[in-house]
């Protein structure tokens, strides 16, 4: 492997924790439609104040490393979707304004609180998935396409239902009691959900999964996906909320291993390949320096905020 697969490999890890950490997040906050009474939205919101901001460290290590260490791609990126980029930072602006400062609002403004707060999760869940469609979708001679496609679109519904069904899962795990029927109900929803569109996408880019095949790790995380899935149904089944949990993240990591084995070497198929679009090796070497001491720091700070505010949210 040479220095410009690890830095690759270092963004693939910041997207991949992002994902998972503050998918949650999201899934969580477009669930306030669905759990009307104050309680249970006052616990819910309680869930994430310790650990939301935190969360979207990942996202600005990300954004920054492609920059430092990937900035033809970064350019590409941000050129051809500075719209819905820019759309996707606004509402995580507006979705961590809701959260910080529902506590002192008044009740109508409460209200209307809750409305952007879902309004924004929702929004920006949207965005990431459908910006990873116009990635999945590019077409050798045209780079990337920002029109009306099939696959955005269905990128980005899919992972709104998976952020749903993190959400679900959180709310059994950290509140469980009178939310947890209508989580369980909802999780089971957005499982059949995210399997049609996970197979619609899967139909529609054939050629990404069948160069994965074609790699050792492709297979085992293949193979992975769909054990995963059956082993999710069964979860769903029991009702057991800490399992149904650990398996939609590691189903979320599954699918990123397969997608990134397909991928490789590209990071924009047929447009830059991650070693072209490399920095300098002097670049590289000194910003995964800095991500060797940054990234385990901040997981550390990630596990001791979890294992402070762990347990039922009364």
């Amino acid at each position: 492997m040479t220095i410009a697969d690890f830095a690759a490999l270092a963004l693939l890890l910041s997207m991949l924790i992002y994902v998972m950490l503050d998918g949650t997040d999201l899934g969580v906050g477009i669930l306030f439609t669905v759990f009307q009474q104050e309680s249970q939205r006052q616990r819910m919101v309680n869930t994430l104040l310790p650990i939301w901001d935190a969360n979207e460290t990942w996202l600005v290590l990300l954004a920054g490393g492609m920059f430092a260490l990937f900035p033809a791609v970064y350019s590409a990126l941000f050129t051809t979707l500075c719209g819905p980029l820019f759309a996707m930072v606004l509402a995580l602006f507006l979705r961590g304004l809701a959260l910080e400062y529902r506590a002192q609002a008044q009740a109508a403004l409460r209200r209307w609180l809750d409305r952007l707060m879902c309004a924004s999760s929702l929004l920006a869940a949207f965005l990431q998935g459908w910006c990873a469609g116009v990635v999945f979708s590019a077409e050798p001679h045209r780079g990337l396409e920002t029109g009306l496609a099939l696959t955005p679109l269905l990128c980005g519904l899919g992972l709104v239902t998976i952020y749903l069904l993190l959400g679900c899962c959180w709310l059994r795990w950290r509140i469980g009691q009178d939310v947890d029927d209508k989580a369980s109900a909802l999780a089971w929803l957005c499982w059949v959900l995210s399997l049609v569109l996970f197979l619609s996408v899967l139909l529609l880019n054939r050629d990404i999964w069948m160069s994965s095949w074609q790699r050792w790790p492709g297979k085992i995380a293949i193979a992975l996906i769909g054990f995963l899935w059956l082993v999710q149904l069964m979860a769903l089944w029991r009702g057991r909320a800490t399992w149904q949990l650990a398996l939609t993240l590691a189903l979320i990591a599954a699918v990123f291993t397969g997608v990134a084995c397909g991928f490789y070497p590209w990071l924009i198929p047929y447009q830059h390949d991650l070693h072209r679009s490399a920095a300098s090796a002097v670049t590289q070497r000194f910003v995964l320096t800095g991500a060797a001491v940054v990234m385990p720091l901040t997981l550390i700070y990630h596990s001791w905020a979890f294992w402070v505010f762990r347990g039922k949210v009364r």
